[in-house]
């Protein structure tokens, strides 16, 4: 399991220590909205044992945004692709007093670019939730271009994006 680094940001796979930070992010309905929230705590486990399995069955993944001044992970940024999904994708996800920081923007920017670089693939893509008025926004910043409209098997229609190497 890779790590990665931005200017303000550590980015590292999740842990089993980092069991608080998920459960108190899907516990808040407001901020985990868009993520399947709210979620009990036992949920929310499930949510982080996904992630960390997801590094083993497919050798990408989640990481956690642990700010290098110092402090606890303040959320996610990375690659999930589901088993039944028709495609992976780039996520993310924000603790809310992270949001507006820029921070979403500095992560992805990092992660699409080891995805082409490190990983070699030819297409970093994302999709969302239509009423995602923030994440479309994150993806208009970094230059994402439509080039698919497609139903979900948990039966939501979205929009796929493409990321470019430069975003």
């Amino acid at each position: 399991m890779q790590s990665l680094g931005t200017a303000r940001f550590h980015l590292r796979p999740p842990s089993a220590e980092d069991f608080p930070l998920y459960r108190d992010f899907f516990a808040d309905p407001d901020a985990s909205l868009f993520y399947g929230g709210p979620l009990r705590p036992d949920q929310a486990w499930r949510v982080l044992a996904g992630h960390l399995g997801h590094w083993q069955l497919r050798g990408y993944g989640m990481w956690l945004l642990v700010p290098r001044q110092g402090g606890p992970a303040v959320g996610g940024c990375g690659f999930a692709w589901p088993e039944g999904w028709p495609r992976r994708e780039l996520t993310w996800w924000l603790v809310p007093s992270a949001r507006g920081t820029g921070a979403a923007v500095e992560v992805s920017r990092a992660a699409i670019r080891h995805a082409y670089d490190v990983y070699g693939w030819d297409l970093v893509e994302t999709h969302m939730d239509d009423q995602n008025r923030a994440a479309r926004g994150l993806v208009h910043k970094l230059g994402g271009t439509e080039i698919a409209r497609e139903l979900f098997p948990d039966g939501k229609t979205r929009t796929v994006y493409a990321l470019p190497r430069s975003a």
